[in-house]
């Protein structure tokens, strides 16, 4: 194998061992970005002289012993989680030209790791989309097969990691932007907790579904990075005061006895045979491993697409007011006066997705419509939280699937913007709730793509969905990422 091809507790070994080096792993990983980056177009910046530097940095500390599990590690960074002195685009013409002057509190503690950060991630455009075909600078494309796309809004994110073009990479989740390109691209990606991860440094969509978390090849990496970058951030008004375990700790631990819920609400008209026996081949093998398995209902599911397109654009229409062309971003050239620059500015910044989730959040929370529309979506949510309340009394943790649909050909429902809405029926429900939620790979397609799992858990209790999800990782050890990076090393061909 290729230094890109391993994982972070592999690399840390080898590190440790003084087999390799940061800056040879770190070159290693440059290397095959400038080889599969053309056909992939999963970056918008490539910090390619800083993640050098980084990497030597890396091996001094290496050298004097101090070395933690991902010192010397590249990472790949969502291009909403500002790096200070880097460009912050969110994948849109409005900040295409942004430099943010700070550090995000996850990039400080990953500094504080002696991290070394390779480049900035394409995305939809402000996290709004299923596909990464939203993004200013291009669609991103699955690196299991070029004319698919690898989900959204963290395509870029899932399909570097997954190709190889960075070790784990972070990622956002907003109504399942982690789980569902995690699902596409045949990795592993955690939504946490909300309040676990500081949203300090990430750029807001709506603010009370936004939560930063790891994208990674096994279960085990995903847990020593979620352990990395938890903590309680002042900085963070959302962020929660509560201590962080040892995630990895637990793995391998059995399962005997643990209760899975099946929502009976997730199985209904619509789902993809190839995802139904996905489910089900994931259910024997937790009867196996003496799990406990039972159905149970979440009574308020037909609600959570509806209540979350009225919560979703409302929270974005009022944390991207902000993008006038006044104080930082893009501005028209061409105005005679202030209103016609701030019309022109948006109109031509924003992309066409942006500008309608905008529309519908202004008119959701428009006098005369704000009770009709998002009170009442907020109080359906409240049933919504309740809904999961009761169901973890009886349950430890819910599986269910990440998408009704497997991955989709690029540019086939763009023009179907409510098809798309569709597509994030099972992941957004975790959002509107705050539990945390893994989406890890666990079949295919007909088509040879990747079809993800979802484990749900209460809150702040990664550590059981972790521990269940490396049982089957287990149970499934002969999972490969057959995808673009090993095509080329068998081939010898892009």
């Amino acid at each position: 194998m290729k230094l890109y091809q391993h994982s972070i507790h592999k690399l840390h070994k080898l590190l440790k061992s003084k087999d390799i080096n940061s800056l040879e792993l770190t070159k290693s990983v440059l290397q095959h970005i400038e080889e599969v980056e053309p056909y992939l177009n999963a970056f918008i910046t490539i910090m390619k002289e800083t993640a050098l530097e980084q990497a030597k940095e890396a091996d001094k500390k290496i050298a004097s012993g101090k070395i933690s599990a991902l010192t010397g590690i590249p990472l790949g960074i969502k291009d909403l989680i500002c790096i200070k002195g880097v460009s912050t685009t969110c994948a849109s013409k409005i900040l295409e030209n942004f430099i943010s002057p700070y550090d995000a509190t996850v990039i400080e503690k990953l500094r504080q790791e002696g991290a070394v950060f390779i480049g900035k991630l394409n995305m939809d455009e402000f996290a709004m989309g299923s596909s990464t075909e939203t993004s200013y600078f291009g669609p991103t494309k699955n690196p299991w097969n070029l004319d698919y796309i690898p989900g959204g809004s963290s395509g870029g994110s899932a399909a570097a990691t997954a190709a190889g073009e960075c070790i784990a990479s972070l990622g956002s989740d907003t109504g399942g932007s982690i789980r569902q390109p995690a699902s596409h691209c045949g990795i592993v990606g955690l939504k946490p907790t909300y309040g676990r991860v500081s949203r300090y440094g990430l750029v807001a969509f709506a603010s009370s579904l936004d939560q930063i978390g790891p994208m990674t090849r096994d279960v085990r990496d995903c847990s020593i990075f979620l352990e990395a970058i938890s903590g309680y951030d002042r900085r963070d008004s959302t962020s929660v005061s509560k201590d962080v375990p040892h995630f990895s700790a637990s793995l391998g631990e059995e399962i005997k006895g643990l209760r899975i819920g099946i929502p009976q609400e997730y199985f209904g008209k619509g789902l993809d045979p190839d995802v139904q026996t996905t489910i089900d081949r994931a259910i024997r093998d937790l009867v196996s491993l003496g799990a406990r398995v039972e159905e149970i209902s979440l009574p308020h599911t037909e609600y959570v697409v509806a209540v979350y397109y009225i919560i979703a654009p409302a929270e974005a229409s009022s944390n991207l007011a902000r993008y006038d062309g006044v104080k930082y971003g893009y501005r028209t050239e061409n105005s005679k006066d202030l209103a016609e620059m701030l019309n022109k500015t948006r109109t031509e910044g924003f992309g066409k997705e942006v500008i309608r989730r905008i529309m519908l959040g202004t008119y959701s929370l428009s006098a005369g419509y704000y009770d009709a529309y998002y009170k009442k979506a907020s109080q359906v949510r409240t049933l919504l939280i309740n809904d999961f309340k009761e169901a973890f009394d009886k349950c430890d943790i819910l599986l269910t699937p990440i998408s009704p649909i497997p991955p989709f050909k690029i540019g086939e429902k763009m023009n179907d913007p409510l098809t798309m809405y569709l597509t994030d029926i099972y992941t957004i429900a975790a959002n509107l709730s705050g539990i945390p939620g893994l989406s890890m790979p666990y079949g295919k397609s007909k088509a040879g793509l990747p079809i993800g799992i979802q484990l749900l858990g209460n809150y702040f209790d990664e550590e059981t969905i972790l521990k269940t999800a490396f049982m089957l990782e287990q149970e499934k050890s002969n999972w490969t990422i057959d995808c673009l990076y090993s095509k080329y090393e068998k081939t010898g061909t892009k």
